[in-house]
């Protein structure tokens, strides 16, 4: 049945689906089919109707010939066909917002806007039933899915609210509903987005055209000017609630007073003359910390239990990280809080894992859910048996009462962390992934430093949302019908082959690409399930690429010869893994060239029963405009020669030659699929597209030791670094061994410490590098950044002249990989 409606959805599901991956409960789920640039919710109503899902809703422009045959086809499903997917799901969920009165804050703003949340969410659970967004939910997808979750038990509310253009707000307003609100602070985020600073000030003020109050910093004049000029007019009943510097004339005027170790902040006016005291220093923490304390004042919380409140604030960290652990596990480190709604984020990211197939949760109480007990702790059992999770870990006093409603193999229950900690049997948790989800009071950091593989202090941090957007940048470049084989060859070009693979996986690539057997094998036994192009096979190699599924560039024709006296030795040609031809066009690396073009076509003929995937070819400089005509000439030659072996073979074949940067240069020749490598971990290698890109991968260390040295001395091995001045030395906890070039001594590499750049002096030794960091403050510990966004991989290969390549992939084993999302 279709119901064309342009109303709400009047549904009876309790779960709002956008993405199929994240299906938990099939029969209480409402599938929302959104057509975007590169994705196509429509494709999925089959999969997801196979799986359980009975209710959807498609737009009428999708509603072709073939997809109202599926829905006639299957009889039993509820369909809703509206003219947008995401405008029917903020209906939706605006409606569910007008059952409930309660106070509601809506925040908005450049930056902060997440940490507030986050941090008054903290700070108002004592004394109320708070429900936040969870994470940085605050699109025109996250808003909805996350108010969705507001239930009667609630009695306060906090979610934000972000736009990128113009008149998005409009169709959230009604979504979040505020009744009072909070602006942060205005920059040069999504400026592009918008005519001007002005109006996207604007913009962002439509979220408060009908809240009670609204809290703000009166040193940011734009916002105070628009709030004048143009939301009070429209709301004239809105009580403003300004904060700022004694000049501003705000109704609180605010001074913060640095310490070595803390800070005093002190304000005066609307509600009397209070100083606080906090452990942050930095002035982004100190402008968040402040919009808390005056929506608390309001509020009518005393200042004594405020401060009583904020001394056990910490750094909010927005990443969930997957680490490698101890004993061949897998560590998901998600314990910044642990509602139910991050919880249900972070189950969905363990499966989209393959690493291992068991799996464990390590689990705290949940606080402050505004549910009960019995509700709450039957909810979550239900959510963990339907993502068919092994072994439960409980700790807290809430989960040892309540494990009755828990029915997984292995339970095990612990009072508190330190109990835990000093019980538990370490040893006996081998191959494992395991989920660490704990409330801030619970100190579950204590649990993942002890399950984490140890490694020194050196860290190459993947961005996976920053890969997703890559990729989906390439897929949008090619269009739907090309398909991607992602490389990922030499260890994911250093970031990480496992781990990159099974998210590629999750994302539906079409292919990947290995250079070795082994590489491939790895892959497998991590879960990995998508065909594998294997670029250097050898003789010695082949009963792993038949026991692994694994398929070979076959690239001469002795190659051939032997792989068909293999097969036939092997005498299962069923199990055959299909083949990739390799030709040279120009490359003369590997591959057939035009002469050999008859044997291979002789072979062949005789040999059936060979299954080609592809023909393929490499472009030699698609990365240089001056080699444009050459790359010309190599596709055509590539088109003529493998549309010849595809009349040999009667049969259609994949045809690829593409690789990132013929993906920017040459659109007309990406044939039926591209190979996607360096573009993928945010190098455009064409240098054209390169602020179209993100950078995946941020590579740190720490200061180990500071000396401060007279002129006239020299450091580091040779005597290289000679002091022409008094100076002061850091030694850094990497060298050439982890993959900091050795070319990068004596001043030609930088680094940054606390937003400083600071060259290396002497040479570069095995482990460690010295750096030169007179007049910049700098402490043992500190973090050091190699490189990443404010020191690009591309200008650290061109300071000693080499390939962003070669510094990813030189990164040494050693180095830890921490993979996070935001």
């Amino acid at each position: 049945m279709i119901e064309h409606t342009l109303a709400a959805i009047d549904t009876t599901a309790h779960y709002l689906l956008t993405d199929s991956r994240q299906l938990s409960f099939p029969e209480q789920s409402i599938f929302f089919c959104i057509k975007g640039e590169r994705h196509d919710g429509h494709q999925f109503i089959g999969e997801l109707y196979h799986k359980g899902v009975r209710q959807f809703v498609i737009e009428a422009t999708s509603l072709d010939q073939r997809l109202q045959d599926l829905t006639e086809e299957l009889a039993d499903a509820h369909f809703w066909a509206v003219n947008s997917s995401i405008r029917a799901l903020q209906l939706t969920v605006a409606q569910h917002r007008r059952q409930f009165n309660i106070d509601v804050v809506g925040i908005v703003g450049s930056n902060g806007k997440t940490i507030v949340k986050e941090w008054l969410s903290q700070l108002m659970a004592p004394s109320e039933h708070v429900i936040a967004s969870p994470k940085s939910y605050n699109s025109q997808i996250g808003v909805p899915l996350s108010v969705w979750n507001l239930k009667e038990s609630h009695s306060l509310a906090i979610f934000e609210a972000g736009i990128s253009r113009a008149h998005e707000m409009e169709f959230l307003q009604p979504v979040i509903s505020p009744t009072i609100g909070i602006f942060t602070n205005i920059g040069p985020a999504h400026d592009d987005g918008f005519k001007s600073r002005k109006q996207k000030i604007t913009e962002k003020l439509r979220l408060f055209t009908k809240v009670r109050k609204l809290i703000y910093r009166k040193d940011y004049t734009p916002i105070m000017e628009e709030i004048d000029l143009i939301l009070k007019p429209v709301n004239p009943f809105l009580k403003t609630i300004s904060w700022g510097n004694a000049l501003t004339g705000a109704d609180v005027q605010v001074v913060f007073s640095p310490q070595k170790d803390k800070t005093f902040i002190a304000l005066t006016g609307l509600y009397g003359v209070l100083r606080f005291e906090t452990a942050f220093r930095d002035e982004a923490s100190l402008e968040n910390l402040t919009h808390s304390l005056i929506f608390m004042l309001d509020w009518g919380l005393p200042p004594s239990e405020i401060q009583q409140r904020i001394q056990f604030l910490r750094p909010v960290s927005m990443r969930l990280e997957l680490k490698e652990g101890i004993n061949r596990c897998y560590i998901i480190d998600d314990a910044y809080n642990n509602d139910m709604q991050g919880i249900a984020m972070a189950l969905g990211f363990l499966d989209q894992q393959e690493q291992h197939t068991q799996r464990t949760v390590i689990l705290s109480d949940i606080l402050h859910s505004g549910q009960l007990p019995i509700d709450l702790y039957q909810n979550m059992a239900s959510i963990l048996k339907e993502k068919n999770i092994d072994r439960l870990i409980g700790i807290g006093p809430e989960m040892m009462q309540q494990k009755h409603f828990f029915d997984l193999p292995h339970l095990e229950f612990y009072s508190d962390t330190d109990q835990f900690l000093k019980n538990y049997p370490f040893a006996s948790l081998t191959d494992n992934l395991i989920l660490i989800k704990g409330a801030r009071p619970f100190s579950f950091e204590k649990i993942v430093h002890r399950l984490q593989r140890k490694a020194h202090d050196t860290v190459l941090e993947i961005n996976l949302d920053a890969l997703t957007y890559n990729l989906n940048y390439y897929k949008n470049k090619v269009g739907k019908g090309t398909k991607i084989m992602a490389m990922v060859k030499a260890f994911a070009y250093g970031s990480g082959s496992t781990e990159v693979a099974n998210l590629l996986q999750y994302h539906r690539v079409d292919y990947l690409g290995v250079a070795y057997a082994d590489e491939g094998v790895a892959l497998r036994q991590s879960g990995v399930t998508l065909p594998i192009m294997v670029l250097n096979p050898s003789t010695a190699t082949f009963d792993l690429l038949w026991q692994y599924n694994l398929e070979p560039e076959i690239y001469s024709e002795s190659m051939m010869l032997e792989w068909i006296q293999y097969s036939v030795l092997r005498n299962e040609p069923t199990q055959m893994p299909l083949v990739h031809l390799k030709l040279d066009t120009g490359m003369h690396r590997l591959g057939f060239v035009t002469d050999d073009l008859a044997a291979l076509e002789e072979i062949l003929i005789a040999h059936p029963f060979v299954r080609v995937a592809s023909v393929f070819s490499h472009l030699v400089g698609a990365d240089e405009g001056v080699h444009n005509t050459f790359s010309t000439l190599q596709c055509e030659r590539f088109k003529e020669a493998s549309e010849k072996i595809e009349s040999i073979l009667g049969y259609k074949v994949i045809k690829h030659i593409l690789n990132s940067a013929g993906i920017i240069r040459f659109p007309d020749y990406r044939f039926d699929m591209v190979r996607l490598g360096i573009g993928l971990y945010g190098v455009e290698a064409t240098g054209q597209m390169q602020n179209q890109l993100q950078s995946v991968g941020r590579l740190k260390t720490v200061v180990s030791q500071i000396k401060h040295l007279q002129a006239g001395e020299t450091v580091g091995y040779g005597r290289k670094g000679q002091l022409e001045r008094d100076a002061s030395i850091a030694t850094i906890a990497i060298g050439y061994a982890d993959g900091y070039n050795r070319r990068l001594g004596n001043g030609v590499g930088q680094v940054v410490i606390n937003g400083q750049r600071c060259p290396t002096i002497g040479n570069i030794c095995m482990d460690m590098t010295m750096v030169d960091i007179t007049g910049v403050d700098v402490e043992e510990g500190d973090e050091v950044l190699v490189f990443g966004q404010e020191m690009s991989i591309i200008e650290l290969a061109n300071r000693i002249d080499t390939i962003p390549y070669e510094i990813l992939t030189g990164i040494g084993t050693r180095v830890k990989r921490v993979f996070y999302k935001e």
